[in-house]
């Protein structure tokens, strides 16, 4: 574990996918055509609080949604990039963005079409329910499955890292 949390001293950046990563991965469609998502609060709580550390939160998705964009907004998240089949090229943009190196970012994913980045991050990580293959490139696999948990573990994960854990705590007290 230990080498783990040294992957994360120098990251700056965490990107996540969306469907089967901040979602179980169902995607539900209304009558109406609408598309409806279920998020889990408390992650969205630990992306705010790994934003109040300093580390930048970006979002890349094969899908685009309305939905997507409305939990975006509301938890700060600037860096979005939806409607991305091939998830790469909007990477190589947020790390220009952003100038910092692909080292200095993790990623979260699911499925084989998060590959191309997370074998370019400092600190790749899946959900516990990702993809076999996505699974055995990772670095790291959450206990939490996608959806339910996974990406405030990630957050903790990289805030007990950099040191910046227990300060977050302390705020809610």
């Amino acid at each position: 574990m230990q080498a783990i949390l040294d992957r994360t001293k120098e990251i700056k950046l965490v990107i996540f996918d969306v469907d089967g990563v901040l979602t179980d991965g169902s995607i539900i469609i209304g009558d109406d055509g609408e598309e409806y998502k279920a998020f889990h609060s408390r992650d969205g709580h630990g992306m705010k609080l790994l934003q109040y550390t300093g580390v930048e939160v970006g979002i890349i998705t094969g899908r685009t949604s309305r939905v997507v964009e409305h939990r975006m907004t509301s938890l700060g998240i600037s860096y979005v990039y939806q409607g991305q089949k091939v998830k790469l090229p909007a990477f190589e943009q947020m790390i220009e963005q952003l100038n910092i190196k692909p080292e200095q970012c993790a990623y979260v994913g699911d499925d084989w079409v998060d590959l191309a980045i997370m074998s370019r991050v400092g600190l790749a990580i899946a959900v516990r329910d990702a993809d076999p293959i996505v699974k055995e490139k990772a670095h790291w696999v959450t206990e939490a499955k996608g959806g339910k948990g996974a990406a405030r573990e990630v957050c903790e994960l990289i805030m007990k890292g950099q040191g910046t854990l227990q300060d977050q705590i302390e705020r809610h007290f």
